[in-house]
């Protein structure tokens, strides 16, 4: 069965949603590293920018959640 580029979009943006978690995980165990080596400032400055991703995420998911579901 040949899935239509529609049918494949739900799919492409569940994906790259875990692709951004996974790095804000990344990123953040490296603040924690940056910080414990006595950078506080960087460290705070990065766990600020990653306050996006957080503040979006329980969209991206119900939104993903919605478009996923079958009709």
């Amino acid at each position: 069965m040949e899935r239509s580029n529609e049918d494949l979009l739900p799919s492409l943006l569940f994906k790259l949603n875990d692709n951004q978690l996974a790095l804000e995980a990344a990123i953040l165990e490296l603040s924690n590293w940056v910080e414990q080596r006595g950078s506080t400032d960087v460290a705070n400055n990065v766990r600020g920018a990653l306050e996006a991703i957080d503040k979006n995420e329980e969209f991206i998911k119900m939104t993903l959640s919605v478009m996923m579901a079958p009709e």
